[in-house]
């Protein structure tokens, strides 16, 4: 495993506000890994982010120094200056080896999260992890990987209590939204169709939420969401032309600059001078500062469900160790398993080349010799020769693996 690699920036070191600089949005994705695979030789390379964490888990050669990061953030093209980077350097966690294993692990089964307990998290990397798939970024060593960090978490949410009563960051989102005491009238307009957006949206229908307006760049989406939510969709676009009032707006997209500016709401307003609730879940927030510091309102964002989290985090810590005992017997597992497929990739050639040396020999340097045999010793020696095959295949690869786990 010492090829495997992680750089993170978590809620832990950095500020969420700061986060937001390190989120990249679908639209360069691929281009932001594609300079890095190509810079810095990486195989392999998936891009993870959520509301407290930006992290890039990659396969690669050289050791995760500060000079490294600093090149490989470089590579991103970040809108960072040089000023910001310096600083973000002393900021980053990296993991490198069982290290790199083990911080996957934890992060998969919430043990890393803002919320320790939630599943949120899980869903999030596999997206993540399948989004690089399909785009070809990954390759057989991450598939490995991602197999048995699913295979941990299920087993962590299963034999243990963490998960429990589940708190997320979507339903502490909706606890404070339920403090202020909204009529279930109230007007919502929800500001992207994705995951967050949709898991809070189910606990306002649950409590008989009724009026939502559902905003989104691509419209099939906010479609689909309308529908489940008795609601009327718009594109993106329309927002700001929408007249039609609100009391509440829900924000979550993957966007790296602020959706609702000042302009677009001072026209959502309309002329009315209320106070408003804004739940801004969207690292970086897609709401701008002016907005914050102009209007009367209740914000509502990642960083103000810190304290309850933490909370959170006390009363599960008698199942914290628990998990990391499934944790500790996943990694050990998981060594032998890798050590075979490193075997079976270096030998899966020595099929092909017994089969070859067996075509030779058969067809061109015993050719006249089998020729010469009536129908019934030809069937024999074919049986023979297959058999004889098919043990040349299997013998020396559970051989090389026998010797490979046994000496490691």
């Amino acid at each position: 495993m010492k090829y495997l690699k992680v750089i993170a920036f978590t809620h832990k070191h950095v500020d969420l506000k700061d986060l937001g600089k390190f989120v990249i949005c679908n639209e360069t994705l691929s281009s932001c890994l594609n300079n890095v695979k190509d810079r810095f030789d990486i195989p392999e390379i998936f891009y993870l982010g959520t509301c407290n964490r930006v992290e890039f888990v990659f396969t690669a050669e050289q050791t995760l120094d500060n000079e490294f990061v600093k090149d490989f953030l470089q590579a991103l093209n970040l809108p960072i200056t040089k000023e910001q980077l310096e600083s973000f350097i002393s900021q980053v966690s990296v993991y490198e080896d069982t290290e790199a294993l083990n911080h996957l692990l934890r992060i998969s089964c919430s043990l890393e999260s803002l919320v320790v307990g939630e599943k949120e998290i899980l869903t999030q990397i596999r997206k993540a992890y399948e989004t690089c798939r399909v785009a070809g970024f990954t390759g057989d060593y991450l598939r490995l990987i991602m197999s048995r960090v699913v295979k941990t978490a299920k087993e962590v949410y299963t034999n243990t209590a963490i998960a429990r009563k589940p708190i997320s960051v979507v339903s502490l989102a909706y606890r404070k939204l339920r403090e202020l005491k909204m009529c279930t009238n109230a007007r919502v307009l929800i500001i992207g169709a994705g995951e967050t957006n949709k898991n809070l949206s189910k606990y306002l229908q649950k409590h008989k939420f009724s009026n939502f307006a559902i905003f989104n760049r691509t419209l099939a989406k906010a479609e689909i969401l309308a529908d489940d939510l008795n609601g009327k969709a718009f594109s993106l676009q329309d927002l700001k032309n929408y007249k039609e009032g609100f009391d509440v707006i829900i924000t979550c997209t993957s966007s790296t600059e602020p959706i609702i500016t000042s302009e677009i709401y001072q026209s959502l307003l309309n002329g009315d001078t209320s106070k408003k609730v804004i739940v801004d879940l969207a690292v970086p927030n897609d709401t701008c500062c002016e907005v914050l510091n102009k209007h009367p309102l209740t914000f509502i964002e990642v960083h103000s469900l810190q304290e309850i989290a933490n909370s959170n985090l006390q009363e599960r810590y008698e199942e914290l160790i628990f998990a990391e005992r499934i944790i500790e017997q996943n990694i050990q597992e998981f060594k032998p398993v890798l050590r075979q497929r490193r075997v079976e990739i270096a030998m899966r050639e020595v099929p092909e080349k017994i089969k070859e040396i067996k075509n030779i020999a058969i067809n061109r340097i015993f050719a006249d010799e089998i020729e010469s045999m009536d129908d019934n010793s030809r069937k024999v020696l074919a049986k023979v020769m297959n058999y004889m095959e098919k043990k040349y295949i299997s013998v020396p690869m559970v051989m090389a693996k026998d010797i490979l786990i046994n000496n490691s």
